[in-house]
Parts: C-alpha cells; sequence; structure tokens
C-alpha cells in the first residue's frame, strides 16, 4: 500500500506533520473563544474564557448579560459552524477521491440542492413527524434521492463516468433548485418565505444547543468512519486496478463512501442551509499542506474546515452589522475563483475542448 500510495499527486510542504496538526488544533480552539467574543456586543477573550471556564468546571462567577450572550446565544453557533465546515469540507475530500475529479463536491454534484428540497418541502409544510430529527431526516432523504439519480445517470454498464457525473450533477442541481423555488413560491406566509430564502443562502442564525447534538453526532461518527477508510479511498482514487490488487471492492467502497457523504451533507444542509464551495476549496488546501494521501489529509481537511467556516461565520455577523449577511454569499465569493483556478491548473478546460 506504501508504494502505491506514493504515486499518488500533489506532494507536501515541508511541515511536521504532528506539527500542523498540533497548530491546526490550537489554532481552532483559539478561534472558538475569540470569535465568540465578536459581535455587536463585544466581549475580551479573557471574560469569554471565564465564562466558559464557569460552566465547564462550575467555578468561578460570570456577569448575567455576558453569560447570556457568550453561552445561550454565541458558543452554540460557533461550535456549530465548525461542526458544519467540518463535515462540509470532509464530504468534499471524498467525494473528489471517489469520482476522480478535482472539482467536485457535494454541492456541484446536486447534494446540496437534493438536500434543500427535502427540508424546503418540511419548513413549509410544517410536518413534524420525528420531532427534532424531522429536518435532518428529509433532508439526508433529499441528498439521497439526488445521489441516486445522480450515479444513475452517470453511469453506463456499471462504471461511473466522471466527466458525465459532473455535468448530470450540474444538471440536475439546478432541477433541484427549481423545485425549491416552486415550494418556496406555494408558501403563503412571508415570514417563512424570508426565513427559508436566508436558510438557503446558508446562515446560522437562531442556533442553539438543541440544533447542536445531531450534527455534531453526525459529523463525528461519519468522520471517524472515513478515517478509518481512508487506505481504501488512496486504493480508489488510483484506479481499478490499484483496489483489485488489494483486495477491494471497487464499486461497493464507492457507494459505501457515497452513502457517507450524502449523510454528511444532508445533516449539515438541515442545520446550516446551502453553503457551497467549502467541501471544494479546504480539500485542495489540506493537499497543498500535507499531499494526497487519504490518512493524513483527511484529518487536516477536518480542522481547516472547521477553521474557514467558522471565521466564514464571524464574518458574515459583523461586515453589516446590525444585519447579517448570509454565509454561501461569503462562502461564493471565494469559490467561483478558486473553482477556476483549479480548472486551469488540472487543464480541465483543454480536455473538454480536445
Amino acid at each position: 500500500m506504501t508504494a502505491l500510495v506514493q504515486k499518488l499527486p500533489l506532494r507536501a510542504v515541508a511541515v511536521p506533520y504532528p506539527v500542523l496538526v498540533a497548530v491546526l488544533a490550537t489554532a481552532l480552539t483559539v478561534s472558538v473563544v475569540v470569535a465568540t467574543g465578536i459581535g455587536p456586543v463585544g466581549v475580551p477573550a479573557g471574560e469569554v474564557a471565564g465564562i466558559l471556564t464557569h460552566h465547564l468546571t462550575g467555578g468561578g462567577d460570570s456577569p448575567a448579560t455576558a453569560d447570556l450572550i457568550v453561552w445561550r446565544i454565541r458558543l452554540p453557533r460557533v461550535l456549530l459552524s465548525a461542526v458544519a465546515g467540518a463535515g462540509l469540507a470532509l464530504a468534499g475530500a471524498v467525494v473528489q477521491g471517489v469520482v476522480r475529479n478535482p472539482v467536485a463536491d457535494p454541492y456541484l454534484l446536486g447534494l446540496s440542492h437534493g438536500a434543500s428540497v427535502g427540508a424546503v418541502l418540511v419548513l413549509t409544510t410544517g410536518t413534524a413527524v420525528l420531532g427534532a430529527l424531522t429536518l435532518p431526516g428529509a433532508a439526508f432523504t433529499g441528498a439521497s434521492v439526488a445521489m441516486g439519480i445522480v450515479l444513475a445517470m452517470a453511469s453506463r454498464q456499471g462504471r461511473l463516468l466522471r466527466v458525465r457525473l459532473i455535468l448530470v450533477g450540474v444538471a440536475f442541481g439546478h432541477l433541484f433548485a427549481g423545485v425549491t423555488s416552486f415550494l418556496l413560491a406555494r408558501t403563503d406566509s412571508s415570514a417563512a418565505q424570508q426565513q427559508i430564502i436566508f436558510w438557503l443562502l446558508g446562515g446560522l442564525s437562531g442556533t442553539s444547543w438543541a440544533t447542536l447534538p445531531v450534527p455534531a453526532i453526525v459529523v463525528g461518527v461519519a468522520a471517524g468512519m472515513l478515517l478509518m477508510r481512508a487506505r481504501r479511498l488512496n486504493a480508489l482514487v488510483l484506479g481499478e486496478e490499484a483496489s483489485a490488487a488489494l483486495g477491494l471492492n471497487a464499486g461497493r467502497q464507492r457507494w459505501y463512501l457515497l452513502l457517507l457523504v450524502t449523510l454528511l451533507t444532508g445533516t449539515v444542509v438541515a442545520v446550516s442551509g446551502g453553503i457551497g464551495f467549502v467541501g471544494l476549496i479546504v480539500p485542495h488546501l489540506a493537499r497543498m499542506l500535507v499531499g494526497a494521501d487519504h490518512r493524513r489529509m483527511l484529518p487536516v481537511t477536518v480542522l481547516l474546515g472547521a477553521l474557514f467556516l467558522l471565521w466564514a461565520d464571524v464574518a458574515a455577523r459583523v461586515l453589516i452589522s446590525p444585519a447579517e449577511l448570509p454565509i454561501g454569499v461569503l462562502t461564493a465569493f471565494l469559490g467561483v475563483p478558486c473553482f477556476l483556478l483549479v480548472m486551469r491548473a488540472r487543464g480541465l478546460a483543454a480536455q473538454e475542448t480536445a
């Protein structure tokens, strides 16, 4: 397996891997504290740390107003932004490996749009069959339907055609977006329409502690399962022959990994809305730092994704304060140039015209 991994594209920068992971983990911890204090009412980082210590250990006192802002309002949102960023980035890294395409991510494959259809259907009908799990369940169902359709349309004789996968994903993404618009237009409540529009653009306003457990558990469990299969993902990147040489059933592994990606995407979209391009940008940054070996790249992708969306959410809160900017707008500003640079670097435009 080591010999095969050495054939993977891209080389890492000269940074010791344990040092890099430690630096990123430390940066994420510090960012959580600092970001929690940023907003219309600023709270110093030291005071934030004191409030967190008070709640986690039961020691010390904290001002009532600052405690309300930090513990009940901002901290759940900051943590959810980190969880959502980690989930989206991880999903993008796995999709790019499975389909062997550097510009693939759940958004381009239509998964995010499919999840949005399911979630908006619940929001517009007021259905709550599964209680708190209704919205994540509907989003997962929508993402699963989208994945099934796209894979069926992009396959020929049991083989997945990578270029067709992107084209079909983009096409059905537009179709699902049209279905979402239709559901939105059928809604009579103007307040519900405004809420759904903001949610479709991506946003974490209104996050509470009750919102956090489901996505945190799903992202944590899925991340652990994907990390345990990083060696198999390396083999899939190298092609059918490498997978067969290692005794792997490539088709079965692809379906299993894509099911986990669908679960990640549906769950994150259910709580954060349609945030695009995180799964495209972050995996490429991770490869630049540690190379293409998924055993090293996936943990870095998780940390970078959490950092990226955490600070994107901070920017969304403060750029046009007291109003709030949808996170999807910020990630689009970063994602579109990155998408074009990746296409140019990999010569995809030349391949299409050849």
